[in-house]
């Protein structure tokens, strides 16, 4: 299966997420070709960027298992080649 180049946003509105982000980030980490994360300290949320080359199935796995933690939400936007 080909690759695609895609970005995952993360927005985390507990703290307490952040752990179980970074491991689950951490499986999937041969595929990460860089991240972000800013902390909004005003809003009290914590804003991820994750740029990501990898096979269709895994970017939708690694999306869908971050998405279903509490107080977590994600989005995925993909490169057209």
């Amino acid at each position: 299966m080909d690759n695609r180049v895609a970005i995952i946003g993360i927005i985390a509105e507990n703290t307490d997420s952040a752990e179980q982000i970074n491991d689950l980030l951490h499986q999937y980490s041969q595929y990460i070709v860089g991240r972000m994360g800013i902390p909004y300290r005003e809003k009290k949320i914590n804003i991820i960027s994750v740029i990501i080359d990898a096979p269709q199935d895994d970017i939708s796995s690694l999306s869908g298992k971050i998405g279903r933690l509490p107080d977590v939400s994600c989005k995925v936007t993909y490169s057209t080649n």
